[in-house]
């Protein structure tokens, strides 16, 4: 057990040093690079959850996230690609219907993720960074304190005080590190629901390797599961995040 939880901490510095690392650098081409590589190591693990068989899904991916490093808004690309899903299904009648569900869930989240550093720079990743982490971190440890009241059957150890101490650190510590372009009450707002976002992006994860009948959703990161064990809370976070940002800003 003490293994495990040394192998899920030097894993969990290791990603926080290279995410810094990448920040720093702060370069168009290299969060493309990697959030494409995480992206199709997620499309992996997601062929799992969704008992997909097809690989043409890589092949579909792959031409999409390379059109997003040219196309200014690449949030747009999804729509794209839906029509080509639902055009070759009226042709050929004999598209598996699965395919939709990776487009929806982990592609669309990378794409919103790498529209938010491109339309807001880097400074942005690193406040979703701080709100989704002490989302997580607040919710560990004032729902061991805590928690009594179950919070959904999905997931049986998350409790209500756990989420509310989990939105109440984020809320701290969001508001202390948001971005210089909006005001405290935005930053409140906003840190508030892109955490309760990431309590659901938790949550689905969750839903999936439940019905999937797996404890994660790959091994990529000792201690931590797979790509989308570790990002599932970012990935609704983003969402959410870039909504807001173009409403506020």
């Amino acid at each position: 057990m003490l293994e495990g939880s040394t192998t899920r901490i030097k894993t969990g510095i290791i990603l926080i040093l290279a995410m810094l690392i990448l920040g720093y650098i702060d370069s168009y081409f290299l969060f493309w690079l990697v959030f494409g590589v995480m992206l199709m190591i997620s499309i992996s693990e997601s062929k799992k959850l969704y008992d997909l068989k097809s690989d043409s899904i890589y092949v579909y991916t792959a031409l999409l996230w390379f059109a997003a490093f040219f196309y200014p808004m690449p949030v747009d690309l999804i729509f794209i690609v839906a029509i080509g899903y639902a055009s070759q299904l009226a042709y050929k009648r004999s598209l598996n219907k699965k395919l939709f569900l990776p487009l929806l869930y982990p592609t669309a989240s990378f794409l919103f993720l790498l529209a938010l550093y491109s339309e807001f720079g880097v400074m942005t990743l690193l406040w979703l960074l701080v709100i989704v982490a002490s989302t997580d971190i607040g919710a560990y440890f004032v729902g061991r304190t805590f928690g009594k009241t179950k919070f959904c059957e999905t997931s049986p150890n998350k409790t209500v005080e756990g989420v509310i101490g989990g939105v109440v650190f984020a809320v701290v510590l969001g508001t202390i590190l948001a971005i210089n372009e909006i005001n405290i009450i935005e930053a409140i707002l906003i840190s508030a629901i892109v955490s309760f976002a990431s309590v659901f992006g938790d949550l689905f994860e969750s839903y999936l390797k439940r019905e999937a009948g797996v404890k994660d959703s790959g091994s990529i990161l000792p201690g931590h599961g797979g790509i989308l064990d570790r990002t599932d809370g970012y990935l609704f976070g983003a969402i959410v995040m870039l909504v807001l940002l173009r409403i506020v800003i």
